[in-house]
């Protein structure tokens, strides 16, 4: 239907994320609609972020210098770790403004069924991290997934006999939801939660 190096293309917008064969087509198209300055630019911008674009060498972040940003900022609290599956997670949290700490960035969850181990990800820098007699507090922010929460407890058991404190985010109830919609298992989590007010 397309020419070879169209559906070559196509092939490679598929490639990523969450693009199906539709979208695949409709970004093709409009590289290809569009003046050659466009292609040439994106082009440009790929090999740039694929040359100058590294992980942090102490917490695994994306960053263009090391050690990133967060890591160096000397007003951050730097007896706080936050662990996270994933980079976007960091700008999930930073966007917050209201957590201080540093982060750790495992770069997956531990998922027997895809055949990801604790040795697959960025257990063992963690726990290297934290023979510095600086870090007092582990919050461990995995997603609420059975990989996320068999991760965090197998992260809290190796750090609980350091002596540091290991700590979990809260999971529950999205603010502006109705109980009446939400289901059992966040249900469950959100009492298990629960605080004194």
């Amino acid at each position: 239907m397309y020419s070879d190096t169209v559906t070559k293309l196509i092939n490679q917008f598929e490639k990523l994320p969450g693009i199906g064969h539709k979208t695949a087509i409709r970004l093709a198209f409009y590289i290809l609609e569009a003046p050659k300055e466009v292609a040439e630019e994106m082009s440009k911008v790929l090999v740039e972020a694929k040359n100058n674009v590294k992980f942090c060498s102490t917490c695994f972040n994306l960053t263009e210098k090391d050690p990133c940003d967060i890591c160096s900022d000397k007003k951050r609290d730097d007896s706080v770790i936050c662990v996270v599956e994933n980079v976007k997670d960091v700008v999930a949290l930073e966007k917050t403004h209201e957590y201080k700490g540093l982060y750790h960035v495992l770069h997956g969850a531990i998922s027997p069924m895809n055949n990801i181990t604790a040795g697959d990800i960025k257990i063992k820098e963690l726990l290297a991290r934290l023979a510095d007699d600086k870090i007092q507090e582990v919050i461990l922010a995995t997603n609420p997934t059975v990989e996320g929460e068999a991760t965090a407890m197998y992260i809290s058991r190796l750090i609980k006999p350091l002596g540091i404190k290991v700590s979990q985010i809260g999971h529950g109830v999205p603010v502006g939801g109705d109980l009446e919609y939400t289901d059992e298992i966040t249900l469950i989590k959100a009492l298990e939660g629960r605080r004194e007010i």
